[in-house]
This record gives C-alpha cells, sequence and structure tokens, in this order.
C-alpha cells in the first residue's frame, strides 16, 4: 500500500468527491479527488522526464498550496523522498538542507507574500558550491493560485465551484529563466499523465519524507523515513481522530513540519477535505471554519491563543477534534476556552520530527482536566515505547527517557548517516531525549525535555508543573520557569506577562506558589516582563528558554 494508491483507490470509489478547498486570488478552487491525482500523474510524468528517480531527493518550498501535496506524491511514487522548506527560512538554514539533502529537484514558490526565495536560494547555492561533490538543483517556480470561477459571482471568494486547469492549476504565468542556478529549470506542463504502469512501483525500503529537527542542540538534522512507517502513521492519526468523509481540515501548520504534513494527509488519505491555509492569519481562520464547516484542526497554543482574539461571533459549531501543543504554557486556558465554546473533544499534542506528530492523541472521556496535557494513547499499533534510564527499564511508574521502537522511528538522517547510531540504543531503541511517566503499556504522559528538568533539594521536577501553577494565578498571561546552577544547585525561577490591565508583582507570586507547591518546588524568584522572547518555527511559536535562563542569572545577580 503506497500514498498514491490508497488516494486513487479514494478516487475510483467517488472520483469526484471534494478533496481540497484553496482559496485563491480570484476565486476558491475546489479540487476534486480525480483531478488531484491527475495533477500527481503528470508531475510524475514530467519528474520522470527530467531525470528524477529513486533515491533522489526534492526539495518542496512551498506554503500550505495543493501543489506542496501534489509534488510530494508524485516524488514517492517514483522512490524519491521530499526535504520540506519552510518558507521562513533564511540563507544559512537553506545552505544547510543544501548541503545535507543534495536535492536534485527544488520546487520554489514565485513572489509568495513578497519574499524573495528565489534570491535567498541563490545566495545559498553559491555558498554550498564550496562542498564537495555538490552539483546545483533543477529549479521549478510556481506561482500562487489564482482560482478560477464560473458563473455568476466570477473573481469573488464564494466557495462555489472552480475548473481546474493545468497540472497544480490555474497561475500566473512565471518565467523560468530567473530561476537557474545552473542545474538548469522548467516549468511544470499541462500534459498528459503517466499511468501508474508505465514505471516500476517504488521499493518498500526508499526514502519518502523528511522534516528538520528543532536544532536545539546545534544545526538541525534532517530526519529522513521510509513510505511504510509514514503511511500507517498517517493513516492511524486520521482513524484516531475521527477523519473521513465529510469531515474537514483546517491546514495551516506547514507541510514542511511534521505537524502540518501528517494532519494534512491523514485528512486526505481518510477520505475527508483539506482547507488550504497558506499564512497564517487568525481571523481568516475563524472564517474558514465557520464558511468550509471544519471539523479538525491542531496548533500550537500560541496560534489558538491569536484565532481565540479574533474569532469574535463566528459559528464553530462544526469543530469536532482539536489539538492544542503546549509551546507558550497557554495550552491550559486555550483548552478551557474552546470547551467553553465548542463541543469539540480537546486533546494534548506530542510528536517530533523524527517520530512523527500525532504520534499519541487523548481519547475522548479522559478528564478535561488533563486531556490537554501533551502526551496519551499511540495510535499505531505496531509502535512501542518504553521509559527507560539508558537501556535499563523503569517499572514504577516514575520518569525516565521516551523511548521509541518501530516503524515510525527516524530510518535515516540525510546527510549525517552517523546520527542514527548516536541516538539509538545498544538494543535498537530509539532516544526522544524526551522525559516522561508511563500511563500504561500503550500511553505515557510527556514531563519535559530531559535537559530541562531540574533537581531541586534532590528531587527531579520538571519546570512546566510550577509553571501551569503560577499560570492559575488570574492576573498571569504566560508562565515559563527555568532552571539555573549557582553555589547551591539549580533553582527555578519564573517568568511571566499579565493580562491586559491587571496587576501583580513577582513575590505576590512567589508567595502564591509557597500556599499550594511542595517546598522544594517554591522558585526563588518570578519576574514579571512585557513579552516573552521566543523564535518561530514550523509549527508554531516557542519560548526561548536559553535567554529566559540568561536573564534569570542576571536578575538574581542583580538582586542578590
Amino acid at each position: 500500500m503506497t500514498f498514491l494508491g490508497t488516494l486513487i483507490d479514494l478516487a475510483r470509489t467517488d472520483p469526484d468527491a471534494l478533496a481540497i478547498v484553496e482559496p485563491g486570488a480570484g476565486a476558491t478552487e475546489r479540487i476534486s479527488r480525480n483531478t488531484l491525482v491527475d495533477r500527481v500523474l503528470v508531475v510524475r510524468r514530467e519528474l520522470a522526464e527530467h531525470g528524477f528517480g529513486e533515491g533522489d531527493c526534492l526539495g518542496v518550498w512551498l506554503p500550505n498550496w495543493s501543489a506542496a501535496l501534489v509534488w510530494q506524491l508524485a516524488a514517492g511514487s517514483l522512490g524519491g523522498h521530499v526535504i520540506g522548506i519552510n518558507t521562513r527560512y533564511g540563507v544559512h538554514e537553506v545552505t544547510h538542507v543544501l548541503t545535507l539533502a543534495r536535492p536534485k529537484v527544488i520546487v520554489i514558490a514565485h513572489e509568495f507574500v513578497g519574499l524573495d526565495l528565489i534570491g535567498r536560494l541563490r545566495t545559498a547555492a553559491e555558498d554550498a558550491a564550496h562542498t564537495d561533490g555538490w552539483t546545483p538543483p533543477q529549479v521549478v517556480p510556481i506561482a500562487a493560485p489564482t482560482g478560477t470561477h464560473t458563473g455568476p459571482g466570477a473573481g469573488a471568494d464564494t466557495g462555489a465551484d472552480a475548473a481546474t486547469t493545468g497540472a497544480v492549476g490555474t497561475r500566473t504565468a512565471v518565467d523560468p529563466t530567473s530561476y537557474d542556478i545552473g542545474g538548469g529549470a522548467w516549468l511544470p506542463g499541462a500534459g498528459e499523465p503517466l499511468t501508474l504502469d508505465e514505471l516500476a512501483e517504488p521499493s518498500a525500503d526508499d526514502l519518502y519524507v523528511a522534516f528538520t529537527t528543532s536544532g536545539s542542540t546545534g544545526l538541525p538534522k534532517l530526519a529522513a523515513h521510509k513510505e511504510a512507517g509514514t503511511l500507517e502513521q498517517c493513516l492511524g492519526a486520521g482513524a484516531r481522530t475521527g477523519m473521513g468523509p465529510g469531515k474537514a481540515l483546517i491546514a495551516a501548520l506547514p507541510f514542511s513540519g511534521t505537524f502540518g504534513f501528517v494532519q494534512a494527509f491523514a485528512m486526505l488519505l481518510s477520505g475527508g477535505v483539506i482547507v488550504m491555509h497558506p499564512s497564517f492569519n487568525p481571523a481568516e481562520v475563524a472564517q474558514q471554519i465557520e464558511r468550509y464547516r471544519v471539523t479538525h484542526g491542531a496548533f500550537g497554543d500560541d496560534m489558538w491563543v491569536r484565532i481565540i482574539d479574533e474569532v469574535g461571533d463566528a459559528d464553530l459549531s462544526s469543530l469536532e477534534w482539536l489539538g492544542v501543543g503546549d509551546f507558550q504554557g497557554a495550552a491550559r486556558g486555550v483548552a478551557d476556552w474552546l470547551r467553553s465554546r465548542t463541543t469539540a473533544h480537546v486533546s494534548g499534542l506530542y510528536g517530533s520530527s523524527e517520530t512523527f506528530a500525532l504520534l499519541t492523541t487523548t481519547p475522548t472521556g479522559v478528564p478535561a482536566d488533563v486531556s490537554w496535557l501533551p502526551g496519551g494513547r499511540l495510535v499505531v499499533d505496531a509502535l512501542e515505547y518504553r521509559i527507560a534510564d539508558g537501556e535499563r527499564v523503569i517499572t514504577d511508574g516514575s520518569e525516565g527517557e521516551l523511548q521509541f521502537r518501530g516503524p515510525q522511528t527516524v530510518d535515516a538522517y540525510l546527510g549525517q548517516p552517523q546520527k542514527m547510531a548516536e541516538n539509538h540504543t545498544a538494543d535498537g531503541w530509539f532516544r526522544s531525549g524526551d522525559l516522561a511517566r508511563a500511563i500504561d503499556e500503550r500511553g505515557f504522559r510527556f514531563v519535559c525535555r530531559a535537559a530541562e528538568a531540574l533537581r531541586l533539594k534532590g528531587f527531579l521536577v520538571e519546570p512546566d508543573e510550577i509553571g501551569n501553577h503560577i499560570a492559575t494565578h488570574p492576573a498571569v498571561e504566560i508562565a515559563k520557569v527555568v532552571g539555573v546552577r549557582r553555589d547551591a544547585g539549580d533553582e527555578a525561577v519564573g517568568f511571566v506577562t499579565l493580562r491586559e490591565g491587571e496587576r501583580v508583582d513577582g513575590d505576590e507570586l512567589v508567595e502564591y506558589c509557597r500556599t499550594s507547591l511542595a517546598r522544594y518546588k517554591v522558585p526563588v524568584a518570578v519576574f514579571v516582563i512585557d513579552e516573552m522572547p521566543v523564535t518561530t518555527g514550523t509549527n508554531g511559536t516557542k519560548i526561548r528558554a536559553n535567554v529566559l535562563k540568561e536573564w534569570a542569572l542576571e536578575r538574581l545577580e542583580a538582586t542578590s
């Protein structure tokens, strides 16, 4: 079973069923399953004609356009793999991808929201040229979808059916010559599709997709996965979250990241509809939920907060399943708000580039006060987990490193094969670097990154436990706790931002902790700041804990 084969089976069952809703500059295009398959097979033929085949890498530097899914499906069906490139990436990050992944072809967005992506690519290619054996890729520019519309109201985003033309839909013309960085450039056409029996099926051992890791310990790794495990994860996530015919996903997380990728293909291959949202606009997200009767969506808490601020009186009654990533310590409040305005099931999220996103979900029936917490039950039966200290398995319910074994764990690191041994135990388990506690043999609760855990007065404490408590104070908007090491060992220090119009000082918040937490968990100080230092990644905005640690040491020194 393959990605493209699964989509073709769905198209044979109901070829005219809606697969993708794609807002464009002229109108909203509605793409059927059969049209989507035809577009994939056209691109598949053209890739093959340009020498792309088994083992080759395709760089997809596109926002959330239907073309991104088309090129993924086409490349994978030829035995190649895709590395997604975030449109936010600068020259340094693109150079890193070029030298490790060595893509044979790069598909690049033409003039997306005014970004000069080709300028970045050209500079990155000049830097990569100093790497031994590196050759410039072919470049395929793709313009933004314009949308087409037939009948009354042409040119307006009415949601009516649109005509479908070309391998990537109706788009403005692009001159490819300015995109040649030494390997040639070409445009996708609208020729005849290549039938599946014209080329051999890819090997089960071929890599299918790769994601950049967070890079928290240096430059990001490119974690690659084979097709079988990737497909199993997407289908499992779709089944466990209730995706399928009659359901719709708001796709605002980039497909270049594992959370956006898994959500989109889970919905598509389950027979549902993807509503494209290429440039995050919280007000538009709320409008699209109402307009297209969206049932599913998952975001980090930072994105949910922005959506909630713009919801107004939008009708959210269609929502059925919502995922919340606890990236900024606001997940509890987000979950409470979502339950107050919708009847949707709210689930915490867990995942990584090396083990996929939506790796777990919180089942229905779990009490609301814990359903938002990261972790839950594994969505794929073939994947195993254990809590361990090195290779010593922990069975007493205490915290330990979360380790995985199965087809969803990373199969290769592009350009860095030595990383496989570094990130696996001698007995073959992937080391996540996360601390967790077991719920049962199929479920766990994520605690924190192992590097962030604190040893306070001899006790192992996750900083988010303290931060979550501080966040329950009515004046606090966001709370984050970090650990610093001075003469007495680890110390917990809190930072908070306040709700508009609220006032509270750090000493009051320390006392707030003292009245409810064990003495060893009480932070030595809490500092009120105007805003959190953040970094924006593929899956959302996360607080820069390393910056807060620097601030904590500076402020403690100043007040001692």
